[in-house]
């Protein structure tokens, strides 16, 4: 007996030592778009574990792979939302269920990762709307802290994480106005002293800690997290809509060699060819179109005419629970004059570049991550829907508390 048991144990641990199968699923018939060359009609997209490993029109198929009939629907990879509070929020009006932000005008050594609620219920809605990654942003303040980039699925916060440090979070608009207790140009003097001070403070560590230099303006541990922005190892995402802001945010970019990426950016059309020479990239609320003294030019078709003016151009939707409405967001960009194919750019390669880590998410490649989205006609119409979404080479159960609950009352006694 005892022998008998010892064998058992021995083989149970040799099969729990094995190496799992990798899932293989193949998307054959429908219309791909890659979002890195033209639509592939027809096409296969075949995923085996957490990637995709292979895009085309005559891809065989493995036997025994999950075969997903895409015929007369669109394939796309998952879309990103590029300013989320997703799994940082629950209830608006609610601090307790908030996340978001630290206390101070200056923490960017806020890291909002560890509080990002994997269980949120707002994160299936988003999903329903075939978002499978989302940029978590700190907000308040000048530099409010770090950014994470999300994937949607799972209940472990570690397997999510798909790029931790992704940005440093920041307002150069109306919170940088309040830095300076009331004037832009005092908030950016304090600001450029701030950043040399973390220079100063990463030559004279030593002398830091002994005390023996004039005290910086701030604690060691903000300025430590300020460094790898200084170093370009993270871009700047600030805030910025009025034309004045975001030259003054071109200045402090090129006197600091920080890499710049614009957010909000209302007035941005106004400074096009500015923001194409720099090289900056701009994060358009598609939907911003009412005016106030923040933004007083914003106009519809901002994202149209920067990109058509070459600026590399991001489309998020900026309300509470807009990461549901992207797929609306880029269709009405669509609506203003922006061709389709920059739009789906602009919701999946383009953020995925910009905050996400090497090989990222947003284009429908080998080797890519397995993100991938069935949509049932144009994903941009509001009458189309997401028939399959594929996050990590995973298939998720595409419901939600919403839809829960419509099935719990749809027959009432």
């Amino acid at each position: 007996m005892r022998y008998a048991s010892l064998g058992i144990a021995l083989a149970a641990a040799y099969l729990v030592a094995l190496p799992l199968q990798a899932q293989t699923i193949a998307i054959t018939g429908g219309t791909v778009h890659t979002v890195d060359g033209p639509a592939i009609h027809g096409g296969t997209v075949l995923v085996r574990g957490d990637s995709i490993v292979a895009v085309g029109r005559n891809v065989t198929v493995p036997s025994g792979a999950r075969v997903i009939d895409a015929r007369g629907k669109i394939v796309t990879p998952g879309l990103i939302h590029a300013s989320s509070d997703l799994g940082l929020l629950e209830v608006g009006s609610v601090s307790s269920t908030s996340e978001r932000s630290s206390t101070g005008e200056i923490t960017p050594s806020f890291d909002v990762a560890e509080g990002i609620n994997p269980a949120s219920v707002r994160i299936p809605v988003a999903r329903m709307e075939g978002v499978t990654s989302a940029l978590a942003v700190p907000s308040n303040g000048v530099l409010a802290g770090q950014a994470s980039l999300v994937a949607l699925n799972g209940d472990d916060l570690g397997a999510m994480l798909r790029h931790r440090k992704a940005a440093m979070v920041g307002d150069l608009g109306s919170d940088l106005q309040d830095y300076g207790g009331g004037s832009h140009a005092a908030g950016l003097g304090k600001l450029r002293r701030l950043f040399r001070d973390a220079q100063e403070y990463a030559r004279r560590r030593a002398d830091y800690q002994r005390r023996d230099m004039q005290d910086l303006s701030a604690p060691a541990a903000e300025l430590e997290a300020i460094l790898p922005l200084l170093r370009g190892e993270l871009p700047y995402y600030a805030d910025a809509n009025q034309a004045r802001d975001i030259r003054n945010a071109l200045r402090l970019a090129e006197e600091f060699d920080l890499r710049l990426i614009i957010r909000g950016g209302a007035e941005a059309w106004q400074v096009a060819d500015d923001l194409r020479a720099a090289n900056v990239p701009v994060a358009v609320n598609a939907f911003a179109n009412i005016p106030d003294f923040q933004s007083l030019g914003v106009r519809w078709d901002n994202a149209t005419l920067l990109d058509s003016a070459g600026v590399t151009v991001v489309l998020y939707e900026g309300e509470t629970g807009g990461p549901r409405n992207l797929r609306y967001a880029a269709g009405h960009a669509v609506r203003n004059g922006m061709p389709w194919e920059d739009a789906l750019r602009a919701v999946t390669r383009t953020p995925g570049e910009l905050f996400g880590a090497a090989n990222g998410a947003g284009v429908l490649a080998p080797g890519r991550p397995a993100d991938v989205v069935v949509w049932s006609g144009d994903p941009f119409e509001i009458s189309s829907h997401a028939d399959v979404v594929i996050i990590g080479g995973q298939e998720t159960e595409l419901s939600s508390r919403q839809t829960e609950l419509l099935d719990k009352y749809r027959e009432l006694d």
